[in-house]
């Protein structure tokens, strides 16, 4: 049997610091410590996820996070830059001017649209989860893996694995939170995976 958790980092610090940039993922905010904390006693207290593996995205918020839990996760952590968020923002743009462009962009053409220069259109950002997923399901078939990782990401494993088309997304979009838990599994028997749970967060809610 094949297990995939996916676990959202926690809040991050990305407002301009000193006037300067890059202004994003700064590193956990006092907040994104606290449920990085909450996080790892509630896994350490249930060890309800025990992974062979352990992967994390290498953005700052993602890795902080998975550092934190890592005590009550007991493996190395492994950097993936795939599992890395949207690279749809280098800091270069205001979010006034953000949502300026995004409101003028036609619906039709936001799938296309790169934000900045050496940065991903959404089609290019849901191709690199794919090609993410099916490398790592691949190469750890029959495992528990863990990738700490970012609410896009997770997301786009919706589409990855429901076969969902890019006008799905403008209808429904899952919610995934802070350190949420998201389980897909699938039997060494079967070719259809199952979604267990998502966005599995009480251990903040307490």
């Amino acid at each position: 049997m094949t297990h995939l958790y996916l676990i959202r980092h926690a809040d991050y610090i990305y407002d301009v610091v000193d006037g300067q940039y890059p202004r994003r993922d700064q590193g956990l905010s006092k907040e994104g410590i606290r449920q990085a904390e909450l996080l790892r006693d509630r896994l350490s207290q249930t060890r309800e996820i025990k992974p062979n593996v352990f992967i994390s995205s290498t953005q700052r918020g993602a890795h902080e996070t998975a550092q934190i839990i890592a005590s009550a996760i007991g493996l190395p952590i492994i950097l993936d830059h795939d599992v890395e968020e949207w690279r749809s923002d280098d800091g270069s743009l205001s979010d006034d001017e953000f949502f300026s462009r995004w409101q003028q962009t036609p619906d039709a053409q936001k799938p296309y649209y790169r934000w900045y220069e050496g940065g991903e259109n959404r089609m290019e950002f849901t191709l690199r989860v794919h090609q993410a997923l099916n490398r790592i399901l691949d190469h750890y078939e029959g495992k528990t893996i863990l990738v700490l990782s970012h609410g896009a990401v997770i997301q786009t494993s919706f589409v990855y694995f429901f076969g969902f088309g890019e006008a799905s997304i403008e209808r429904a979009i899952p919610e995934i939170a802070r350190t949420s838990i998201t389980h897909w599994y699938k039997t060494a028997e079967s070719k259809r995976w199952i979604l267990e749970r998502s966005n599995d967060h009480h251990h903040l809610q307490a």
